[in-house]
């Protein structure tokens, strides 16, 4: 048997839990009254947000749309306009939908004309996504509501008549605990009854699958991929719609998830197939093939290294500039090497690299945008530790590259050094880190934030962050450890983190603390670690294996109870990423970090706290009830540290107001501050 004291505090609708919620909000504003800092932290995050943001473009045609959060708007709207000469137009702006700010934008595609655009919505930090149509010149909503429509692509045919996209099954089909997944592809006619909508993949499959669908420009290839919850790895189907209905595509087989790799197709204008893979090569590939080839051989198929694997860096995208103007078609491809972007150009025909493009410094490129229907430019957004996201433009006639679009606001960023060093783990794995500070070396042990997440293939890039850049300009330190479980390193560094593996993640992160401390960064008293979702399980199991090394802890929307994660939120889906505690070799590795089940009664446990959300339906916040009931249980008699949870209405575990950001990050680095000694006018006051 293993002991669960806390079970009773998963019924999140009962009394005792509500009794026990309203006692925890007491003593977290018993707390929130002694920290001082907040205002300061308030104010300076939200002057350093005020860059806002603008997303890189998506063209139709001559029609451009683009998401832009100005200074000071709660969230960002959906722009358009008709060509680069003329104005532009508010498309979507979620607070005139919700003046409350609890309605999120959560995508949206426009079809291949750009004259109608599908978009989903959710409310309260669900995810739950409402699928509408809207027509772009009247701005009139044409279709839906379509629900059940969570992460759903859509492919739209030609004409802007119908279009391909996922949903989840009736919940009245379905048990209860199954009602989060049961997707299936269907094929669906703008303005017509979803409930007769033609159903055209995923009967009988797993029930945790997700599904990709995607349609080439001219509406010939339809791609479909299908990956069992969150594995690295995918079945790969194409169907030729020219030989096929639309309502019933023939669906040829490419790569089975057997392959154990993840593989992608982009039909190309001449004809061909890209396809990006790590199948043989984790750091990443891309390969050039024909459809005749694949429909005809399917699994069989050949493929034709046109960009081969790098040993040092890891491919995250491609774009292809093959417009009339264009001297020879060009492919883009998108690397990571160490987690800084790099961009190479290559010839599209032979794959021989032929330049790389300058980029503004050391940082991250956020992906690459290109015309679907060709052309000769490409856009790709660019940010680093001290740079809001900014847009560039390259002309593959000349080569050139220039600033696109500068973010909505201005801010003064603060003088800060960002350098990247290389530290040795417990069995001499080479692990890199990102440490921001005042000053290019350590000067004495400050109030330290050490940052972390480690699972999911999940890479931690330089990117401009209020939060870090607030706490350095206070005379902190702000450390970002990119350890295994990750794809800094590509899909091997993932798998050394994941499943039997996982206590490597958490070693990594120990041995980040003790690298800041060894070299005169920060102590112990006055370290702190912060992460989220699998972050949050990172932070608990670091301060359950190692609670002497740290001040302060700060655990957001956490998975704790690695012995139940599976039958709450969207946990069935993450059993490849962790293993089920059905299976008894699985049990053994979940049992032996699970945060939860590592509590010692009588032990000093660092200042923590618990950041949750109600709307979150991926992490249910139980794990962080129960995880914070038992700590106090548990926490030494002699101990003035605290042990509090911070939960948070109408929000989840994904997009939310700028307010509510500024909010949450405020009260966490006010709570930090106090336990790890950050006066607000910087420094350490310990």
């Amino acid at each position: 048997m293993v002991a669960d004291p806390y079970r009773w505090l998963e019924k999140g609708d009962s009394d005792e839990v509500r009794q026990w919620s309203g006692e925890q909000e007491e003593l977290w504003q018993s707390e929130v009254a002694r920290l001082s800092g907040r205002a300061h932290w308030t104010s300076r995050l939200r002057q350093l947000l005020g860059a806002g943001y603008r997303s890189t473009p998506t063209w139709r045609g001559t029609r451009e749309f683009f998401m832009r959060r100005s200074a000071g708007e709660e969230l960002g709207i959906l722009y358009t306009r008709k060509d680069p000469a003329s104005e532009i137009e508010v498309l979507i702006d979620p607070l005139e939908i919700n003046p409350g700010g609890t309605t999120t934008l959560d995508s949206w595609q426009p079809s291949k004309e750009g004259d109608q655009l599908a978009y989903q919505l959710s409310t309260g930090g669900t995810e739950e996504s409402t699928l509408y149509v809207l027509d772009v010149e009247t701005h009139e909503v044409i279709d839906g509501p379509i629900d059940r429509a969570r992460y759903s692509p859509i492919a739209w045919l030609p004409g802007g008549k119908a279009f391909y996209y996922v949903r989840r099954l009736a919940p009245e089909l379905l048990k209860e605990e199954e009602r989060q997944y049961h997707r299936r592809v269907y094929f669906h006619i703008v303005g017509s009854d979803p409930a007769e909508d033609v159903e055209i993949f995923g009967s009988g499959l797993e029930m945790t699958n997700y599904y990709g669908v995607s349609l080439s420009m001219d509406g010939r290839w339809l791609t479909l991929s299908a990956s069992a919850g969150t594995e690295p790895r995918n079945d790969l189907w194409l169907a030729d719609l020219h030989a096929s209905s639309p309502t019933a595509p023939k669906f040829i087989l490419i790569q089975s998830a057997e392959s154990d790799a993840q593989t992608s197709l982009e039909p190309l204008r001449d004809g061909r197939i890209l396809i990006s893979t790590n199948f043989d090569a984790p750091r990443g590939r891309i390969c050039i093939s024909s459809p005749t080839t694949l429909l005809s051989v399917g699994e069989s198929a050949e493929w034709r290294d046109l960009v081969p694997e790098d040993p040092e860096a890891v491919i995250s995208g491609w774009g292809v500039l093959d417009g009339p103007l264009m001297p020879a078609s060009m492919l883009l491809v998108l690397w990571s090497r160490h987690t800084v972007s790099e961009i190479t150009v290559h010839s599209l025909e032979t794959g021989e690299r032929q330049s790389t493009i300058p980029l503004p410094g050391l940082g991250t490129i956020t992906g690459i945008s290109v015309r679907p229907e060709g052309g000769h430019e490409a856009w790709f957004g660019y940010t680093d530790h001290v740079t809001p996201p900014t847009v560039y433009s390259f002309d593959g006639r000349t080569l050139e590259v220039k600033k696109y679009a500068d973010p909505p606001g201005a801010v003064m960023v603060p003088k800060v050094f960002a350098k990247q060093i290389t530290y040795t783990s417990f069995d001499d794995t080479q692990v890199r880190m990102f440490i921001l500070s005042a000053s290019d070396s350590a000067d004495k042990a400050r109030p330290t934030i050490l940052y972390g997440y480690g699972g999911f293939g999940v890479g931690l890039n330089p990117a401009f962050s209020a939060t870090a850049l607030a706490w350095v300009e206070a005379g902190g330190i702000w450390a970002v450890a990119n350890i295994r479980g990750g794809d800094e390193e590509g899909e091997e560094w993932h798998r050394q983190g994941m499943r039997g593996e996982k206590q490597n993640v958490f070693d990594d992160f120990l041995y980040a603390a003790q690298y800041l401390i060894n070299n005169g960064w920060t102590s112990a008293e006055h370290l702190a670690i912060e992460g989220g979702s699998n972050g949050g399980l990172l932070v608990g199991a670091a301060l359950t294996q190692r609670p002497d090394l740290f001040a302060a802890v700060v655990c957001s929307a956490p998975l704790l109870d690695m012995v139940r994660y599976e039958l709450h939120g969207l946990g069935a889906t993450w059993s490849d990423e962790y293993g089920s505690a059905a299976i008894e070799e699985e049990f053994e590795w979940l049992i032996s970090y699970s945060p939860y089940h590592q509590v010692r009664d009588g032990q000093e446990y660092p200042a923590t706290l618990f950041t949750v959300f109600d709307g979150d339906t991926r992490v249910n916040p139980l794990h962080a009830r129960k995880m914070c009931a038992i700590l106090q249980q548990a926490q030494s008699p002699n101990s003035e540290l605290p042990i509090l949870i911070r939960a948070e209405r109408n929000v989840g575990h994904g997009a939310r107001s700028l307010s509510r950001t500024i909010d949450l990050s405020a009260d966490s680095l006010a709570f930090i501050s106090r336990w790890t000694g950050m006066s607000e006018d910087g420094g350490s006051g310990k």
